[in-house]
């Protein structure tokens, strides 16, 4: 069983599920995802859709949702009898999760770790009581889980190898209908509609206000769990600039490649941005009451990954009430008109590779879930 809940973990579960694939004939898998494993050939009984959520009082209105979702896998499991269960990102619906999986004697690995050294440490002890093997993203990570006595594995990002754009300069702005000698902006605005409706309105304000003076147009990278259509009526209807504005689908990597300057919301996409070396904003703007808890709770010093991996405020981030359009436009106009800062931005992005691992975080996670899997108490037959 394959269980993930958001884009960033379902992607990572549909490269994982490609290389169970290859390497063990007849593996029948299922569980919640979303496109991507769907195309890996999972078969999705529960959509990963129906539990994306951001913020605390769409948590509280989703949790109905939730609650179906947890008991549609349950009796599947029961149903199926899976001999594994891999359970990627997504803690507060995986960790109950694999609570239960534990009292069916599942065995249970854990894909991408929560983000315990920021925020809610006493996790440690749900999670040596319920995982049987923790895979890492970042290397700081894997002496945590060590020194708390979890087995434990860092077998670096996935996004070294998933990031790469498939368009020439020249293409790319033929496809977006942009002028390739005009500078660009992209903005990336969130994977949730949640998300995009409290980012984008203020992007667009920023682009406005960018354009008064200067010349300039913008791209929007569509997210896959977006409509595009739904997103292009969002920018007509808050966007009352001169400039460009042009939207773009599953050309996100591209639009990272050929922009100048990116704004970007908070979250993978500002790693994204980071292996692209692509000088950024960051922004995000939640509810007061979700801000209000996570201010109480979080414990690191920054927002952004690329910051908290940097130890440092390599990029500038506007959070909450610094998320104003007159911020974002004097950065952006800041990061253009001073080369040495982009310059700068840029070797510090590039320090941040090696923190990523070597490349091939898939193939060292699945090899690790084989290790658990003990292909000599199944009937699958490794190829």
């Amino acid at each position: 069983m394959l269980v993930a809940g958001e884009r960033s973990g379902e992607v990572y579960g549909g490269e994982l599920a490609k290389a169970l694939r290859a390497r063990l004939e007849g593996v029948e898998l299922f569980g919640c995802g979303g496109e991507a494993m769907r195309h890996a050939g999972v078969d999705t009984v529960v959509d990963a859709h129906e539990l994306s959520m951001a913020g605390i009082t769409e948590v509280i209105s989703g949790l109905p949702r939730a609650r179906r979702a947890f008991h549609s896998l349950l009796a599947e499991v029961d149903r199926r009898r899976p001999s594994l269960a891999v359970l990627v990102d997504f803690p507060d619906f995986n960790l109950r999760l694999a609570k239960q999986l534990k009292k069916r004697k599942l065995r249970v690995v854990y894909f991408v770790s929560p983000q315990v050294w920021a925020w809610r440490r006493g996790r440690l002890k749900q999670i040596k009581a319920r995982v049987d093997k923790m895979l890492c993203l970042f290397d700081f990570e894997e002496a945590i889980y060590r020194q708390a006595g979890i087995p434990v594995e860092w077998v670096g990002h996935p996004l070294l190898d998933l990031v790469r754009p498939h368009l020439t300069r020249q293409e790319f702005f033929a496809q977006a209908d942009l002028d390739p000698a005009i500078p660009t902006v992209a903005l990336l605005p969130g994977s949730r509609e949640k998300e995009v409706r409290a980012n984008l309105p203020r992007m667009l304000d920023a682009a406005t206000l960018l354009t008064l003076h200067r010349q300039l147009q913008f791209v929007v990278a569509v997210a896959p769990t977006l409509g595009a259509q739904w997103l292009e009526q969002t920018v007509s209807e808050c966007y009352v600039g001169r400039a460009t504005v042009r939207t773009v689908r599953h050309a996100t990597y591209d639009a990272l490649q050929h922009s100048d300057v990116a704004v970007v919301a908070s979250g993978t996409a500002t790693l994204e941005a980071a292996l692209r070396e692509l000088p950024m904003v960051v922004v995000y703007r939640v509810s007061p009451l979700t801000w209000l808890v996570g201010k109480a709770l979080v414990k690191v010093p920054y927002y952004c990954m690329v910051n908290i991996l940097a130890q440092k405020a390599v990029v500038p981030e506007l959070m909450q009430k610094d998320f104003t359009a007159a911020k974002v436009a004097g950065r952006v106009e800041y990061l253009l008109d001073h080369s040495e800062a982009r310059d700068e931005m840029v070797k510090e992005l590039r320090a941040l590779r090696p923190r990523l691992g070597p490349g091939g975080a898939i193939e060292r996670a699945a090899a690790a879930v084989l290790e658990v899997l003990e292909p000599s108490q199944t009937t699958l037959r490794t190829r």
